[in-house]
């Protein structure tokens, strides 16, 4: 890999870090779409699964006090349900598959009206949160703005919201790396490519509480729906172009 790669792969881990670690999703999106220029599916979900861990991972310790834990422990349940679900299935996407979907589920879930969207803090809905969000997140990579459905509608402050997302996303990057590791392997991805990724991942995530304390709950909302939508017209363009040749 050229330098001139591993420059812009290092600069998109940094920013998408700090992103996903102030809206509390987005961030991935960014991440993975750029991994999967320089490598296979399975090697990029593995990938950015492990740098991911060390976003959210810093981000769950930090705001550790905010997280709703049986929230967590119900999404928990339903995440390991779904993943051997899929085990069994083994179904891996390809390049194309991955950036539908990360390009149309922003635009789903927009158009999905206020009276249906669940609230997470129902009972029994972190557990079908789980098991939904976990599928989704190993046939398009991100499962963060799905996972977000389900907060929209609770009353939980943005500290709340982005501590106890940092803890199930973490579980669920886990989740991720496990299964296309144990299906397709890691290819040439040794501990010299990862570990400096997860450095950068928790640089851009140091700076990101300054950021998200100076906020008010409705700029929070409002940066996140930009940012979203702004990525995911980028990969709809992206999965037009590579789908084009077999239309």
């Amino acid at each position: 890999m050229t330098a001139s790669a591993l420059a812009v792969i290092g600069a998109t881990i940094v920013f998408s870090s700090f992103v996903s670690s102030v809206f509390g999703m987005a961030g991935g999106m960014v991440l993975l779409g750029v991994l999967l220029v320089f490598f296979d599916v399975a090697t990029a979900m593995v990938l950015f699964s492990i740098i991911q861990l060390g976003t959210n991972g810093w981000r769950a310790v930090h705001y550790r006090q905010y997280v709703l834990w049986p929230i967590f422990w119900w999404y928990a349940f339903g995440g390991v349900l779904a993943f051997a679900f899929m085990r069994y299935i083994a179904f891996v996407p390809d390049k194309a598959v991955v950036y539908l979907g990360l390009g149309l589920l922003p635009f789903l879930v927009e158009v999905l009206p206020a009276a249906l969207l669940p609230n997470i803090e129902w009972r029994g809905v972190p557990f079908f949160t789980g098991l939904f969000t976990t599928v989704i997140q190993f046939l398009a990579g991100v499962g963060g703005l799905f996972l977000d459905i389900f907060f929209q509608k609770s009353r939980l402050d943005r500290k709340t919201v982005n501590a106890t997302k940092a803890v199930t996303q973490t579980y669920s990057h886990v989740l991720r790396a496990a299964y296309f590791g144990s299906l397709s392997g890691v290819g040439d991805l040794r501990v010299e490519h990862w570990a400096p990724a997860v450095v950068l991942a928790i640089a851009g995530s140091v700076f990101a509480p300054y950021v998200l304390e100076r906020m008010t709950d409705d700029s929070f909302r409002q940066w996140t729906r930009v940012i979203i939508f702004v990525v995911a017209t980028v990969y709809l363009v992206r999965a037009g172009w590579l789908l084009w040749p077999s239309v």
